[in-house]
């Protein structure tokens, strides 16, 4: 039997033309693919949850999918993961998003080598959390750090987990703070 049971799905999509200063020529493009599934440890406490993580690589594959295909694989750059759990739930139910999450994006971006940021939180039906987001390719690109907010009015409820993948098309559309550029990037480890 699956330990995936998908109560509901759903695609948030933003585009910011400006942000008070002249509008850009191109359209910053965010996007959240989150998925609400019940909790298979709600109320209890589960010692192993290696078979859980392996599991929800399927369901990071169809979000991150999902994502790309809106975007467009080349066009992405920035990324990350969340979950929320619901109150009947722990924090580490929501942890084991970090691997398989984070596995998905890279497998359908190309392996970029930037760390994939997160947030996870336990936490009433409802609320919604914001989202860090960096360049994929180096995570010390000033212009990049963003953050999207996400959340479904419904979920999760008690017993369930809402699971999120964010991508987008570039950095702040008015970034002018200096730091590291993005055609600056040569160490390819990641960071710079």
């Amino acid at each position: 039997m699956s330990l995936i049971e998908i109560r509901k799905r759903s695609l948030t999509v933003e585009t910011i033309y400006h942000e008070g200063g002249p509008p850009v020529d191109t359209p910053l493009r965010l996007a959240a693919a989150c998925a609400v599934i019940r909790n298979p440890y709600a109320g209890r406490y589960e010692p192993d949850l290696m078979p859980f993580m392996a599991e929800l690589r399927s369901l990071g594959t169809l979000l991150a999918t999902e994502l790309v295909a809106l975007l467009g694989r080349d066009k992405v750059e920035v990324y990350s993961k969340a979950a929320i759990v619901g109150v009947n739930g722990e924090l580490e139910h929501g942890a084991v998003w970090h691997e398989a999450g984070g596995w998905a994006m890279r497998e359908a971006l190309g392996e970029p080598k930037a760390i994939v940021p997160s947030s996870k939180a336990v936490a009433a039906t409802g609320y919604r959390i914001m989202v860090p987001l960096h360049y994929i390719h180096a995570a010390y690109v000033r212009s990049h750090y963003n953050a999207m907010e996400i959340g479904i009015q419904d979920a999760p409820r008690p017993n369930e987990i809402l699971f999120a993948l964010v991508m987008g098309t570039g950095g702040r559309v008015h970034a002018r703070l200096g730091g590291l550029a993005k055609d600056q990037v040569s160490v390819h480890d990641g960071q710079r």
